[in-house]
């Protein structure tokens, strides 16, 4: 290490620091690296401010003096797109400064000159976990005049859902409403991100030019490497690496609802690494049932050349791999009433009819609109109404630490009946369809914001229902291979003990073993009145209490619209209940704890 550094720059720190810098920088992506640096210049700024000394907003030339782009992301769309933008910024020689909104300091906000905002929306019109606190702050009555600000605003979201870039919108509004500029229009990207994000990155660069520095770009910070390079191939969400399938098995039983699958794949080679925490890329290839059906339902014919976009395939190959079969979007819908001339659709998409669009879109396969509404669409018009087929994620369901070239995974076949037949989901039923031996398109997306405590002597609290357990196998298991010593206590909740319990076995051993400390079940089906995991919660409201007085974590995964919110809400009752505080203070300790990284979720 010593000779890999004598090369660089004079350094304040002694040798022993620089050592367990390096030990503390090991195998971090540059997302971490970049949160660290920030989170490093917090604490110098707060350093200066004890000792009485004024610190600067930022490094000297750049406070005022560049632009700053501030995304903030759920499953990482807005992190792409935000170092997009700031990487097209910085290539035209313009200062820029890239910002995770969980790091933003918002002090700063009344001396920025051009701000750029990528917000996500995420479950009923929600901001992404990292972006609460900057969201709560322009929307308060705390929020500071910004007279001299210009700005723009990137949101991205999913037409799907009645609640559309919400975020995105409420943040345009109130920056203007707050005496901010507009410098460009709101940007609302849809799941085929780039249609509307890559122009909107192009007109970002105009206003930015008054940032220009009069030297070649240089990059955002001093941050010299620890560590070479790998020159080997990078796998990623563009590049994904194709992982063989080792195995394919049904966790729930015959009799069950669900049908919940164990996956298991091999990383071998890639050079893939993951933490427990992060989830697994999938990129689905649509039934070939379906494929064929929505052919024979339009009268096309799959060997049609097309091309989109700038590249040529044909019909067939499109909509198996290239376009979004099973999820029926407010843009699609549009474009189906524009072909049909169906007026009950027009009036529902020309009104305010918010709950009954939402209610088709949700229950309406495309198969089935197409049934229902008969156009005359031919292959060019099918493939530009179509929205692109995205990739899915899985919270990933073990530790590398155990499993090393593995990765696993749980997923829950979405399979139901509707208007008489069988529809399912894209890549839970590719994932059923697929056998031991097949090789699978996937890529790591890292998580940052639901990681287990770096000290193992803390206690950690898992809550989740479904599939929503699948992070706490991994976490588990990483917890025994490291010999943690704090205390694990699992809340799970499922419809039927009998047929829903999924890893039971496991939980049951590490129960046995100690490596489980405690186990809470919420089976709803099984009595009379429905029991959730958040009635658990409130149950064990004095110990859960005592725990998180103790320094404990605690974690949530699952759905974002119902459990999550039902579980926040019953944090809160807990904390106002035993620590004698009203629910606004409950609130704000809960609030500080998800500051504190002590509350953190992976919601969907």
């Amino acid at each position: 290490m010593s000779a890999q550094l004598a090369s660089q720059p004079r350094t304040p720190l002694a040798e022993d620091r620089i050592a367990l810098l390096a030990r503390l920088v090991d195998g971090l992506d540059s997302q971490t690296l970049w949160w660290l640096s920030g989170y490093s210049a917090g604490l110098a700024e707060h350093a200066a401010e004890t000792r009485g000394i004024v610190a600067p907003l930022a490094a000297p030339g750049t406070s005022a003096h560049a632009v700053s782009v501030v995304y903030a992301s759920q499953t990482g769309n807005s992190r792409r797109a935000a170092e997009k933008l700031s990487a097209e910024l910085e290539a035209t020689g313009i200062a820029v400064r890239l910002f995770n909104a969980s790091v933003y300091p918002l002090r700063q906000l009344k001396s920025e000159r051009l701000l750029y905002l990528v917000v996500s929306t995420q479950g009923d019109g929600d901001p992404p976990d990292d972006g609460r606190v900057l969201f709560e702050h322009l929307l308060g009555p705390r929020a500071p005049r910004l007279p001299e600000l210009r700005f723009g605003v990137l949101g991205l979201g999913d037409s799907s859902y009645p609640q559309f870039n919400a975020v995105g919108r409420k943040l345009d509004a109130r920056l203007h409403e707050l005496g901010a500029q507009r410098v460009l229009d709101l940007g609302e990207a849809d799941l085929d991100i780039e249609t509307v994000a890559t122009p909107w990155r192009q007109r970002a660069l105009e206003p930015a030019t008054a940032f220009k520095t009069t030297t070649p770009a240089t990059p955002r910070s001093s941050v010299v490497a620890l560590h070479p390079v790998s020159s080997a191939v990078r796998y990623s969400r563009d590049n994904p690496y194709a992982a063989e399938l080792l195995a394919n098995q049904r966790i729930t039983s015959r009799d069950s609802d669900k049908d919940v699958r164990h996956i298991e794949l091999s990383l071998a080679g890639s050079g893939l690494d993951y933490t427990p925490g992060d989830a697994l890329g999938i990129w689905p290839t649509n039934d070939p049932a379906l494929v064929n059906e929505i052919l024979e339902q339009l009268h096309l014919d799959g060997k049609t050349r097309v091309t989109h976009g700038g590249e040529s395939l044909s019909l067939h190959e499109w909509l198996a791999t290239r376009r979004e079969l099973t999820r029926v979007s407010r843009p699609v819908l549009a474009s189906l009433a524009a072909a049909s001339g169906n007026a009950e659709l027009n009036r529902l998409l020309a009104g305010e009819q918010r709950e009954e669009l939402a209610r088709l879109l949700a229950s309406h396969p495309l198969v089935e609109l197409l049934r229902l509404y008969p156009n005359n669409w031919d292959a060019d018009e099918l493939i530009a109404a179509l929205r692109p087929l995205m990739p899915r994620l899985y919270s990933i369901a073990s530790s590398r630490t155990l499993v090393e070239d593995e990765v696993h995974l749980t997923v829950a076949n979405v399979a139901y009946e509707a208007f008489g037949r069988q529809h399912g989901g894209a890549a839970s039923g590719y994932l059923s369809r697929a056998q031991a031996g097949d090789r699978l398109p996937v890529f790591i997306e890292t998580n940052e914001r639901f990681r287990l405590p770096a000290d193992g002597s803390r206690d950690i609290i898992m809550i989740g229902a479904g599939t929503g357990v699948a992070p706490y196998r991994g976490f588990l298991q990483e917890r025994a291979e490291n010999a943690a010593r704090g205390r694990n206590w699992l809340v799970f909740g499922n419809p039927h003990l009998r047929s829903d319990f999924l890893y039971q076995t496991e939980w049951q051993q590490a129960l046995r073993e100690g490596r489980l400390s405690r186990l809470d079940l919420a089976f709803s089906r099984d009595q009379a009145h429905k029991i959730y995991v958040q009635h658990r919660l409130r149950e064990n409201g004095r110990d859960l209490y005592a725990w998180l007085e103790s320094g404990a974590h605690v974690y949530v995964c699952g759905d974002a619209t119902h459990m999550a919110r039902d579980v926040h809400d019953a944090l809160i009752a807990v904390i106002a209940e035993y620590a004698a505080v009203d629910h606004e203070a409950a609130s704000e300790r809960l609030e500080s704890l998800r500051q504190s990284g002590r509350y953190a979720r992976d919601v969907y």
